[in-house]
């Protein structure tokens, strides 16, 4: 009777175990993310926005596992240095006060080709989600062609939409809603 018990627990364990599956490490192989994060959202939310900071002016600078370290990007005093780009409400277009940023970021792109750089586009809180998932991809893919236009290859890239889920800052106001909609330029090693 022992050696049943046994089996009937050892049994749903190990055909648990045989139908399980390992993760996916990356994304080298897609060009186009779009990352559904609506349950976990309010536990991941890092509110990364820096209250009362000039729209055009803040520093992101996402520290976390695989992100590339070059001098360059971390020198407060080059344009590099630079990761966020602001977005008017519903738009995709990137404004001229911050062209000169990705002309920065692309010519360091071209002169590493070996440097890869996520472009993770955030919309804020307006909009059905779906609204939003595609709003931050056509954001995200906007700046990608900027990018490229200007000498930085395809392969460089891993773009994702986050839509609504990240937001840079809480709030139901136009100062808030200004914040979280972006684009974040995260470097990371290959």
């Amino acid at each position: 009777m022992s050696k049943l018990k046994l089996l009937v627990v050892l049994l749903p364990v190990v055909w648990l175990a045989a139908c399980s599956s390992t993760p996916n490490k990356g994304m080298n192989e897609a060009d186009v993310a779009v990352e559904d994060l609506s349950a976990e959202s309010s536990a991941m939310n890092g509110n990364a926005g820096a209250e009362g900071s000039e729209y055009g002016s803040e520093t992101q600078v996402v520290v976390g596992e695989g992100e590339y370290q070059g001098s360059e990007l971390n020198d407060p005093s080059s344009p590099l240095s630079n990761r966020v780009v602001y977005f008017d409400y519903d738009s995709a277009s990137v404004r001229q006060q911050d062209q000169a940023i990705l002309q920065a970021h692309a010519a360091y792109l071209a002169k590493n080709p070996n440097v890869t750089v996520r472009i993770e586009g955030h919309t804020d809180e307006r909009g059905s989600r779906e609204y939003n998932l595609a709003l931050g991809e056509r954001r995200a893919l906007s700046i990608r062609q900027i990018l490229m236009l200007q000498g930085a290859q395809l392969d460089q890239f891993q773009v994702t939409s986050f839509g609504e889920e990240r937001p840079a800052v809480d709030g139901n106001d136009d100062a808030a809603w200004a914040q979280n909609r972006r684009v974040e330029l995260v470097y990371v090693g290959r």
